[in-house]
């Protein structure tokens, strides 16, 4: 029987339920019309699974509640995936840029934590990362650095993807990273 793509088979529920939220900044803004100010409030959140999956969206209404709501559901919609080294740390070091915004994301061995500030520090806890080192360099604007965070963390690649580009095979990409540790410890 062949079903209709509308109808909802309980797996988004479950879906939903597992995300992690994180409010990375509320605003409130004025408009001005004949009778004095119209106030308004614009959320930005950050969605993400804690697995490799992370989002962002931002949303205005005129109360907070309603904000944050579209605000997640955009987060929702323009989730993307990125690669992780042993489901801890990013596969290596990346710069991003938006407008003003530039960041540079640092992979970091076990037990660093998450070194970061403010709107980048809610990415890496929803993306599920344990151990990065971020910078943010330029604006401090939540929008921007969040922009140039999910600039840098598109651009990230595996090592499956790079064997795939390159031809090779994955060991020898992840070969190659481990003989370069290897060599820098003896030094």
């Amino acid at each position: 029987m062949a079903r209709n793509p509308r109808e909802r088979d309980g797996r988004g529920d479950r879906e939903d339920s597992e995300l992690i939220e994180k409010l990375v900044s509320i605003n409130r803004v004025a408009k001005v019309v004949k009778g004095g100010r119209r106030f308004g409030f614009a959320a930005l959140v950050v969605t993400g699974d804690g697995r490799g999956r992370v989002g962002y969206g931002s949303g205005k209404a005129r109360e907070v509640p309603e904000a944050i709501r579209k605000a997640t559901d955009q987060a929702k919609r323009t989730m993307v995936r990125v690669p992780l080294r042993e489901g801890r740390t990013l596969h290596h070091d990346m710069r991003g840029q938006f407008g003003a915004g530039r960041v540079v994301l640092r992979a970091a061995p076990a037990g660093t934590g998450v070194i970061a500030g403010g709107p980048m520090r809610a990415i890496f806890e929803a993306l599920g990362v344990n151990d990065v080192v971020a910078k943010s360099l330029g604006t401090s604007n939540p929008h921007n650095m969040i922009k140039a965070c999910f600039d840098a963390l598109t651009r990230i690649e595996g090592p499956r993807s790079v064997a795939a580009r390159r031809g090779r095979r994955v060991g020898d990409i992840i070969g190659r990273r481990e003989s370069e540790a290897a060599a820098e410890a003896q030094e």
